[in-house]
């Protein structure tokens, strides 16, 4: 592969891309299929998959093997930055599930400010006036819009700029320490947030972030549906931001 890579980009031709992009045609998969967006909304699966090969032709275009990054690493954000664009575009989530999740968002928000730390389901669902299996059931309903999940956390970027982490990775270009400082204070707060996650929400996060697994396979290994792994993600995602926005409120 290498050898492809180094031929590629010495000379450049349609031949050697259609090799490079059937290569890794799993990996724009893999990125929709970790996504998990439910198609029902008048969006096909073919959509999502077509608009990841985009991008991932855009990334095998930029790539440069002498930056020495893998190209898997590389991909994988401008892939899936590829179908979130076609989702913004598309306004694919409802208003009123955008209105739900942030419901939930400012109740967590304001149950952690009063009570000094992380709200349990029953306080959050207590406080919204419903019950616990009707917060489950609104956390499935808004899974999509957690899309933006840790790749995307928000962290300060100076003035009312907001600065995404997956922004933050280094692209080959030079990073102030202005740069460096931001990025590891929004990694500190995420990482402190995720440490104080009900175990089970922790858990889910740890094999979905960092072990690279779908919600699908995450199930299977805690013995639940792909949907209650689903909520579990979803709830986890809504925590998360609470807890960022209490943060930088306070800052």
């Amino acid at each position: 592969m290498p050898e492809l890579w180094t031929t590629y980009r010495e000379s450049p031709s349609p031949v050697l891309r259609q090799k490079l992009i059937e290569q890794y045609a799993p990996l724009a998969k893999y990125v929709v299929d970790r996504l998990n967006i439910q198609t029902s909304s008048g969006i096909s699966y073919d959509d999502l998959l077509g608009q990841a090969i985009i991008g991932l032709i855009e990334a095998i275009d930029r790539f440069d093997p002498a930056r020495g990054v893998k190209f898997s690493t590389f991909a994988y954000y401008r892939v899936r930055g590829a179908v979130m664009d076609m989702l913004r575009d598309l306004d694919w989530v409802p208003r009123s599930l955008r209105a739900r999740s942030t419901e939930i968002i400012n109740t967590i928000t304001r149950l952690e400010e009063v009570l000094g730390r992380p709200p349990t389901d029953a306080e959050v669902a207590g406080a919204m006036g419903i019950t616990e299996a009707h917060l489950d059931e609104i956390a499935q309903e808004v899974g999509g819009t957690t899309l933006l999940s840790l790749d995307e956390m928000s962290t300060p970027g100076g003035g009312d700029a907001a600065q995404a982490l997956v922004d933050q990775l280094p692209d080959g270009q030079t990073i102030t320490p202005e740069g460096q400082l931001e990025e590891s204070d929004g990694r500190r707060v995420l990482a402190e947030a995720i440490d104080a996650l009900p175990t089970n929400e922790r858990h889910v996060v740890s094999l979905y972030y960092y072990e690279g697994l779908t919600l699908k396979e995450i199930g299977k290994v805690l013995g639940v549906t792909e949907s209650r792994a689903c909520q579990i993600h979803s709830k986890a995602i809504l925590r998360l931001r609470g807890a960022m926005q209490i943060t930088y409120q306070l800052k």
